[in-house]
């Protein structure tokens, strides 16, 4: 008698969760969760018609790192004044965007949470400042404004839509 052993791929090994799980997940993501793309169209947007955003960017980092280069318009809250300072700076019926280095610091995470444990609305911008500049976006430094090219691998170089 021959048995055949069937493997099933990585990707598969744990199967798909149900459509309507997963439209809970990605729906409750999108609640914690803004792109640099997106904060910066409604920030350009606002900015454009005089109006305001309706929330509020928070710059986690320290001062070493706020003075390299920071999202204009940006609060430099450090995630350590939080608790300190964040009653002095925001304004609680004012949603909160926080953002810190990029993908694989997780600082924005934690400056989320306190700003959520005082009862502030926070999303966590995807990306951080690393994203806000390899997509293309001006930026501040210490010595004044900044911008560098899009990297054609984070952003399309001939459009403002990436189509997402």
């Amino acid at each position: 008698m021959t048995t055949t052993t069937t493997q099933v791929n990585p990707v598969l090994r744990t199967p798909p969760a149900s459509p309507a799980a997963a439209a809970a997940y990605f729906s409750a993501s999108l609640a914690f969760h803004a792109d640099v793309s997106d904060v910066a169209s409604a920030l350009a947007t606002a900015a454009a018609e005089g109006t305001d955003p309706g929330f509020v960017v928070i710059d986690s980092r320290s001062t070493a790192s706020w003075d390299q280069g920071h999202v204009p318009g940006a609060v430099h809250l450090p995630t350590a004044l939080i608790l300190e300072q964040a009653e002095q700076l925001l304004d609680r019926s004012v949603p909160v965007v926080t953002y810190c280095w990029g993908p694989g610091c997780n600082g924005a995470t934690r400056a989320a949470l306190a700003l959520a444990e005082l009862g502030f609305q926070v999303k966590e911008m995807l990306g951080g400042f690393e994203y806000w500049v390899r997509e293309g976006f001006a930026y501040e430094t210490w010595e004044g404004p900044a911008e560098k090219a899009a990297d054609p691998l984070t952003a399309p170089v001939d459009s403002d839509d990436c189509g997402c």
